[in-house]
């Protein structure tokens, strides 16, 4: 009966989980997603306490301690979602990505440390367990247990190596994003990158295969893989940053798949699957957004310092032109239609929902506003959908790149707030730049274009933008948040 019921329990979890990534697919019902598929890991975990037994046949012990780490991580947890802020959200998902990848890591040490036992028994001589007779059954028996326990310790080696990978990569793209690690770039370091990891898989092959023995090998395939992880992202920069958080996410989920192999656990293998999956789809999106190769971002062949020709970009040369906030209000007033293109200065203002009460002002004056949202606009994937939807902005007029891209060319204003290389028209025209053939949003092609920036600093790929010299370009420069006030305050008294 009991079986029974943590088999139901595990098929709730894993019902919820594919019904709960379904509605994370859609804006309007994200969030409801996220509580179902909550919902069904909250009965697979408590279905797992109480029901699950161990060979011996006992339910699980130290209950004391189990519910201390669900409490203290649920306290964690949920003080750190409410108190992060926006601009620190994609900080915030590499910090708990890391520890994902730390749990399938640890989940290898202590099972390896369970199955060194069982090794030694299965390569101990026949001869000390039957006293010296040689019986030709013990011996298929042993055989059977041993190639039991290489595809174990294979398991036990893979989700090590992918859960170092993960926790240590995600822990560099953490401080990275939050402004404490630079880049770093080694010299050869594709060759540094590619001869490490044969490292780390010959000597784990060896190990596997019997050639190599002693708990040292584990070891060291642990230390050389957190090295790695260290050195896969430490020189990546810019725009590429993206595609970094969705890889490493990829990997938590295949080395998380590993542990629920270990364990015969369908939901925890379900769970590493959707999540591996889903990530790895989303890397290739990004990859495709930022014209990058997914075979470059897998031996560490990308970032900001990169150059797309292989000579220096160009620097955009030419006079810029200012607005103020009394002449860009009246602009937009009088528009049909006007495009929203948000970026991270958004985010670091904090000024989304000042945004959204611009955007109800212009459409209380007859005019047609929308949202361009670019694939990696911000720092993670879906930041400014996010961002967007704490205001309340309607998830109809959040439009990606392919959807909103025709529509610039009949578009009265666009008025970028924060974004810069999602803009640049250097990604289509100067081959040696670091974005050239990254799909941008194509505002150039609308009548007239109002850029929000704190001054004219260079984007995240440490670029001039073309876009700021263009003539149908004015500059307004100052604070997003006091300047899209200053706007606001405009249309309320024109």
């Amino acid at each position: 009966m009991e079986n029974n019921l943590l088999v139901l329990s595990y098929l709730i979890g894993s019902i919820t989980f594919i019904v709960g990534l379904k509605m994370l697919g859609k804006p309007d019902s994200a969030r409801k997603g996220n509580l179902v598929a909550a919902f069904g890991m909250a009965v697979a975990i408590f279905g797992t306490i109480f029901l699950y037994k161990t060979t011996d046949g006992k339910h699980l012990h130290n209950l004391e301690w189990i519910f201390g780490g669900l409490l203290l991580g649920s306290v964690i947890g949920t003080l750190a979602a409410k108190r992060v802020q926006m601009t620190a959200m994609p900080q915030m998902v590499s910090l708990f990505n890391g520890m994902g990848g730390a749990c399938a890591m640890l989940i290898s040490i202590i099972e390896f440390g369970h199955l060194g036992e069982i090794l030694n028994a299965a390569n101990t001589p026949t001869q000390e367990i039957m006293g010296g007779a040689m019986n030709e059954l013990v011996q298929t028996i042993q055989a059977a247990l041993m190639a039991s326990m290489r595809i174990k310790l294979l398991i036990i080696f893979a989700g090590l190596i992918i859960g170092a990978i993960s926790f240590a990569g995600s822990m560099i793209a953490w401080g990275k994003l939050d402004g404490k690690v630079k880049d770093y770039v080694l010299p050869a370091q594709q060759v540094v990158n590619i001869g490490l990891l044969l490292v780390i898989l010959v000597l784990a092959g060896l190990f596997i295969a019997g050639t190599l023995s002693g708990a040292w090998v584990f070891y060291l395939v642990l230390a050389l893989s957190l090295l790695y992880g260290v050195l896969f992202v430490l020189p990546i920069g810019g725009a590429d940053m993206p595609v970094v958080i969705s890889l490493l996410n990829s990997f938590t989920g295949v080395a998380a798949a590993c542990g629920g192999f270990l364990y015969d656990n369908q939901v925890m293998l379900l769970g590493g699957i959707l999540v591996g999956s889903a990530g790895t789809i989303l890397t290739v999106v990004m990859c495709k957004a930022m014209n990058r190769s997914l075979t470059n971002v897998l031996i560490g062949n990308f970032g900001g310092n990169k150059t797309g020709g292989g000579g220096a970009a160009k620097t955009a040369q030419g006079t810029i032109k200012e607005v103020n906030a009394a002449d860009a209000a009246m602009l937009m007033k009088y528009s049909k239609k006007v495009i929203i293109v948000p970026g991270y200065g958004l985010a670091v203002a904090q000024a989304q929902h000042t945004c959204h009460e611009l955007e109800e002002l212009l459409e209380k004056e007859g005019v047609e506003v929308k949202y361009a949202i670019h694939p990696v606009a911000g720092r993670m994937p879906g930041h400014m959908n996010v961002l967007l939807a704490e205001s309340n902005v309607p998830y109809d007029k959040l439009l990606e790149m392919e959807e909103i891209n025709p529509e610039f060319a009949t578009t009265d204003v666009v008025l970028v707030i924060g974004a810069n290389d999602v803009v640049n028209p250097a990604a289509r025209t100067d081959k040696d730049s670091p974005i050239y053939g990254m799909p941008i949003l194509d505002v150039d092609n609308a009548q007239h274009i109002i850029v929000m920036k704190r001054g004219m600093n260079a984007g995240y790929a440490g670029i001039e933008n073309e876009l700021f010299f263009d003539p149908k370009t004015s500059m307004l420069f100052g604070d997003a948040k006091k300047t899209l006030l200053a706007l606001v305050s405009e249309m309320k008294n024109s």
